[in-house]
């Protein structure tokens, strides 16, 4: 574990060792990892999406039972129950809600009264600002070279402004993978950095070594951006199936879509009056095709194929476009260790003036 430290206005706010974030991927950011992130001195985030609210709480307590490091829970503000599971983090005791959307004023406030840190991830100034003006406790920036749902802006660009526009702390997100980066983010005013791709591709993760290998050897090329799948921009693996999406024409896709949705359905244990009531919500002020609704409302189970059942040839494998500068498996102590590491050395080699 690193004696090296750097603090930061995360690292006050949330009260972890080092200013990294390990983000909350679907199917990947499991008890497992997360405890794992939340002991190296990192702040954990587990992803709550694909959970029900019943796994939700015994992911919760297992983490707790694994380490008492702060850690955080990753909701979407749009779930018909936000509510509950906003009420499992306020009886469990978690540390940090984050969000993929940007939560209501009042979901804020409700948290914000239990003692809950609520840090919600934006991929644009003006989102940042209306979440700051919410009384949001800090944000995740994320460049558009991350993995998932994305922008077209730059980290290098998004970040600075972000910076410049709100007084909370401000937490980079998209193309970090080592201490030379965390020093970077740091130079534009950033609190610390959050990573995805890094963290999933650790020994503590539990994907399976087959889509790990996928993932190491994968070129800066290999990693594409598809609206194929749920008809918003999508960072992942360029693979056989991503390249099909891209071919196929409106008839097999809304077939492919109805499969996916039955199959998510039953996993959810959601009604089809619930998912197509998400979906709406998804299609909302986007043009989106049905099929492309459906597909929203299941992606979850494009990724659950690679992300649990190591099925390659029928999941899609989200990465941030630093999946081409990775080639090994270091444990998350290893990982956060190293980062620590660079970061200093990389501090201390700066040609400075004076």
């Amino acid at each position: 574990m690193s004696d090296v430290t750097i603090n930061t206005p995360l690292t006050e706010l949330v009260g972890v060792r080092h200013p990294i974030v390990q983000t909350g991927m679907g199917w990947v950011a499991g008890p497992r990892l997360v405890s794992a992130a939340a002991h190296a001195g990192a702040l954990g985030i587990l992803a709550s999406a694909t959970m029900t609210t019943g796994q939700l709480r015994s992911a919760v307590r297992e983490v707790k039972s694994r380490t008492d490091a702060p850690f955080g829970v990753n909701l979407r503000a749009d779930a018909q129950d936000a509510t509950e599971r906003v009420r499992i983090i306020v009886d469990e005791g978690v540390k940090v809600a984050s969000f993929a959307l940007a939560p209501s004023r009042e979901l804020i406030a409700r948290l914000k009264d239990a003692g809950v840190v609520v840090i919600p991830s934006i991929g644009a100034r003006r989102h940042a600002e209306k979440v700051a003006a919410w009384g949001a406790d800090a944000v995740v920036v994320q460049g558009g070279e991350g993995g998932g749902h994305t922008g077209d802006v730059a980290t290098t660009v998004l970040l600075p402004q972000v910076v410049d526009a709100v007084d909370i702390p401000v937490i980079a997100a998209g193309g970090f993978h080592d201490g030379r980066g965390l020093v970077a983010a740091l130079a534009y005013g950033a609190a610390g950095i959050a990573m995805g791709t890094r963290f999933l591709l650790t020994s503590d993760s539990t994907v399976p070594d087959a889509v790990k290998a996928k993932y190491l050897t994968a070129a800066v090329k290999d990693v594409t951006v598809t609206t194929k799948v749920d008809g918003l921009p999508h960072r992942m693996l360029r693979t056989e199936l991503v390249d099909a999406l891209e071919r196929s024409g409106r008839t097999a896709s809304l077939l492919r879509a109805v499969r996916h949705a039955a199959a998510f359905r039953r996993e959810s244990g959601m009604s089809w009056e619930q998912m197509i009531r998400d979906g709406l919500a998804m299609k909302h002020g986007k043009q989106l095709t049905w099929s492309q609704v459906l597909l929203a409302a299941n992606t979850p189970m494009l990724l659950k194929a690679s992300m649990v059942e190591g099925r390659t040839d029928l999941g899609v494998m989200a990465a941030g476009q630093v999946a081409g500068l990775i080639d090994d498996l270091p444990s998350c102590a290893e990982l956060v260790d190293r980062v620590m590491a660079e970061a200093h050395a990389t501090l201390r080699s700066l040609p400075l003036a004076g």
